[in-house]
């Protein structure tokens, strides 16, 4: 069973950071992507950032030049780093993974809301 699991969300006031951390209990080598998406109320879920087995990102342009997505030691492990954060950036951040195989694995969610 393939386990995902988010950490680090919670309140911060606008204009501060805050730290997301995913682990997935997925072998490494399997790994094709992981990234994370994010979906405020009456909201679709949309991709926040994103990061390849290669190393390549990409990013929301709502979120470019303030977040940063990179992996940990361990390439089953990936963070994101949002500084400058606004209002608009209140939301439940997901953790996704994909696989070479095709599949796609979630965690369950981390709150992350910002105060005015």
């Amino acid at each position: 069973q393939v386990q995902v699991v988010e950490s680090g969300g919670g309140l911060v006031q606008a204009g501060g950071s805050l730290r997301l951390s995913c682990s997935a209990s997925v072998r490494i080598f399997n790994i094709y992507a992981m990234g994370w998406y994010r979906q405020a109320p009456g909201s679709q879920r949309e991709l926040v950032a994103r990061i390849w087995s290669s190393g390549v990102t990409n990013y929301a342009d709502s979120v470019k030049g303030r977040f940063a997505i990179s992996r940990g030691n361990a390439q089953n492990f990936v963070n994101l780093q949002m500084n400058d954060v606004q209002p608009e950036d209140t939301a439940v951040y997901y953790c996704n993974v994909s696989t070479h195989f095709g599949a796609d694995y979630w965690g369950q969610g981390t709150q992350v809301t910002v105060s005015s």
